[in-house]
């Protein structure tokens, strides 16, 4: 770990580059760029003094994603992948807020995700050639995220693998709770304060549960997390959450027992942190796929064109969701 110093308008990283540091701002203002330097640059978020940007990167091995700049002077912590451990027994409070960094860039792309969802099935309800004025408009603004981001990173089968291979139930664990058949584990809308791990069993995440609109988003198994946005941001749950076997085991992690736990099994800390990288790459990658949609629509009737049965069969055949 190291302080560093950056100018006004130094370059601290580059979209593209390998990267295997993580950055903690102590002072100044970090601008976050898609595209720096390019006739399609867009400035994604301003970053300050307590902030971490780079985080990823360290979690998995990836190119960054965006270009780092300094906006005025810049002093910030540089830590090493390899200096992780030394850094979290120095602060262990540090874990929560790199989980708390994760889940607030998850929750904004969440926002965007919702709404070019919705802009896609207007487009599906109503028609192509139905289009109201506000709709032509968030097209166009989709159109031009999947410009600007369209050689976005794709997800990784050797960090699916290595999230799979992982024995949850290993080693020291915090609360294990055991439930059986159609148990609700928690309720759509309610606060929630802690995230969960699946030991044994399985848990299905529902939309609308118990009502004639309930809907199975998807079935978790042994080896995953859920519910972490509800700890890290005290996020409404999104879903209900139900045991879909009897002998269903949970572990259940509140952000007091992290200190212990990564004393105690810091495995288990880092495949939470590398299973919030996974879950916002994931998304970035759903996220994107919707954007080119709208790109090719916005792109055929720019041209003069008729849009294509492709496009088409794309926006009929769109189910992108958070869960699957």
């Amino acid at each position: 770990m190291k302080e560093m110093q950056f100018s006004k308008g130094d370059i601290i990283f580059k979209e593209g580059d390998m990267g295997d540091t993580l950055y903690q701002i102590e002072d100044g203002t970090v601008g976050i760029y898609s595209a720096y330097s390019t006739a399609e640059e867009q400035l994604l978020t301003e970053l300050k003094g307590g902030k971490f940007f780079g985080e990823m990167a360290v979690i998995e091995a990836y190119p960054r994603s965006a270009t780092a700049v300094a906006l005025d002077d810049v002093k910030a912590v540089e830590i090493g992948s390899g200096e992780m451990t030394d850094y979290f027994k120095k602060d262990p409070e540090k874990i929560m807020d790199i989980m708390k960094s994760l889940g607030g860039r998850l929750r904004e792309l969440t926002d965007d995700f919702e709404d070019v969802n919705s802009a896609i099935d207007d487009l599906r309800v109503n028609g192509i050639d139905k289009k109201s004025d506000s709709l032509v408009g968030r097209i166009k603004k989709f159109a031009g995220v999947y410009k600007r981001n369209k050689a976005a990173q794709k997800l990784s089968a050797e960090t699916i693998r290595r999230l799979e291979q992982m024995g949850h139930a290993d080693g020291f664990k915090t609360t294990v709770e055991s439930y059986s058949k159609d148990t609700v584990i928690f309720k759509q809308g309610e606060k929630g304060n802690c995230m969960y791990d699946i030991h044994s069993g399985s848990v299905g995440i529902y939309k609308a549960f118990g009502t004639p609109d309930e809907k199975l988003l998807t079935t978790l198994m042994p080896n995953q997390f859920f519910g972490e946005m509800g700890m890290v941001g005290d996020d409404e749950r999104t879903g209900t959450a139900v045991a879909m076997e009897d002998g269903t085991s949970l572990e259940i992690i509140y952000p007091k027992d992290l200190a212990e736990l990564f004393q105690q099994n810091p495995m288990k800390v880092e495949m939470i942190l590398a299973h919030l990288s996974y879950r916002l790459r994931k998304l970035t990658h759903e996220y994107m796929r919707a954007c080119e949609i709208l790109f090719k629509v916005s792109e055929a009737e720019e041209s003069g064109n008729a849009v294509g049965d492709d496009v088409k069969g794309a926006i009929n055949g769109f189910k992108g969701s958070l869960y699957d």
